[in-house]
């Protein structure tokens, strides 16, 4: 069972953001990752949709002999990921926003959270914000636009910029000094996003703490692939934008991309 693949599955693109980062730090791993563009973006629907397609990509995960499932999604997480856990025997990680390490380095105490709908208004984000921000002022903003433009390939896009930065004005208006990213698909714009901030604003997103988590895991139920080779990195999509995903996530080794109906 160690050799099996460790599969993760997202409302597209996004979540291959935390697919490198696991990659990079479990490099003899075998990944699989489910890029459920076609039903994208998450954020817009309801509990009851995003626990019915998160149930859909669990079962292909299991029909992939998945060892461990990381539900590479914010959304996903925050609406399913209790209804997975209780249903199914394996290992899942979850995602969750950076709402812990923004709250106790702020130093002005007032953080941004930009993420989606069903992010912010999941009953998992409440109690996230409630343990760890007494005390803080959380601005919530929903990045509306932003799955959309990552999965298109037009992050660079005047129009797009534009709109972000109207987007982000209640952050600038509220001198955050932290900018918590509450979806996997934004890391891809952080690029923009600093440039439209003031400088002092650090940004952070879960990449690196899911990547943790995950060797955390694996150690904890024997899970380590012992091999010593690089492990291989299969993504399948059920739409046409292989190519875009290779531009994503290019540097990877043992990596294919490929289309499949799901």
């Amino acid at each position: 069972m160690c050799n099996q693949p460790i599969v993760l599955f997202d409302s597209g693109v996004g979540g291959t953001s935390i697919l490198k980062e696991i990659a990079e730090l479990l490099p003899h791993e075998n990944f699989v990752y489910l890029a459920d563009s076609q039903n994208a973006p998450y954020g817009v629907r309801s509990p009851a949709e995003i626990i019915d397609l998160s149930i859909k990509n669990t079962e292909l995960a299991l029909s992939m002999k998945a060892k461990i499932i990381v539900v590479a999604c914010n959304t996903a997480t925050t609406n399913a990921i209790s209804y997975l856990r209780s249903h199914y025997q394996l290992p899942f990680i979850g995602i969750e926003p950076a709402i812990k390490p923004a709250a106790l380095n702020s130093e002005v105490k007032r953080i941004g959270v930009l993420a989606t709908k069903g992010t912010l208004s999941s009953e998992l984000f409440k109690q996230t914000s409630e343990t760890f921000a007494s005390g803080i002022d959380v601005i919530e903003v929903i990045g509306k636009g932003i799955v959309e433009a990552v999965e298109g390939g037009w992050t660079s896009d005047d129009g797009f910029v534009e709109e972000l930065k109207k987007q982000i004005q209640p952050f600038i208006d509220e001198d955050i000094d932290y900018l918590v990213l509450g979806c996997t698909h934004f890391p891809y714009i952080v690029p923009q996003l600093k440039k439209l901030l003031p400088a002092h604003v650090k940004i952070i997103d879960s990449g690196r703490a899911v990547a943790k988590q995950t060797q955390h895991v694996l150690k904890e139920n024997h899970l380590e692939n012992p091999s010593t080779k690089k492990g291989k990195v299969e993504i399948f999509t059920n739409v046409d934008n292989v190519v875009h995903i290779k531009q994503l996530i290019k540097g990877i080794p043992n990596l294919s991309v490929n289309r499949k109906n799901f």
